[in-house]
């Protein structure tokens, strides 16, 4: 996996504080994207034990609620298989994907298990709305990821 940034202290992509890993990677190429530069799944740095111990360390911190994955897309084919053990470490902390899948195409991934919020659909310039609660636009649903899965049907976290 590679990255382009990593975000501490975030209160704009999440509940509560946060840390964001901005991951590369993204086939999506939403017109009027806020990261055009995350497309490219070779641009960015390499996700190393370097930006590993960054983030771990981040959220050891009592007063940050966890990690949220942006992008780029965090489930892009080459960034699916990193979740899981932030989840194992860190079993009190919240983990949110942004991602421009619709949750019927990634619902099934073994990554999703580990993830409580999910942030789904690509961007639509057309359907913007800047008052919307942790989303761009008003066709992106902000999915309570475990509920949805429990129910096998869409629970929102935010309506």
């Amino acid at each position: 996996m590679r990255y382009h940034n990593i975000t501490k202290d975030d209160m704009l992509n999440g509940d509560g504080l946060r840390v964001v890993l901005w991951v590369a990677g993204c086939e999506h190429h939403c017109p009027n994207c806020q990261n055009p530069v995350t497309w490219d799944i070779n641009g960015g740095l390499e996700f190393d034990e370097a930006a590993k111990k960054e983030i771990f360390d981040e959220l050891e911190k009592n007063y940050v609620s966890g990690i949220t994955f942006s992008g780029g897309d965090p489930l892009h084919t080459q960034n699916r298989k990193d979740v899981g053990a932030l989840k194992e470490k860190f079993p009190n902390k919240t983990i949110w994907i942004y991602s421009g899948y619709d949750w019927q195409d990634v619902k099934d991934l073994p990554c999703m298990k580990y993830v409580d919020v999910m942030v789904d659909g690509e961007f639509v310039d057309g359907l913007k709305d800047n008052k919307l609660l942790w989303r761009g636009s008003t066709n992106q649903k902000v999915i309570d990821v475990q509920k949805s899965l429990e129910i096998d049907k869409v629970v929102l976290a935010v309506k």
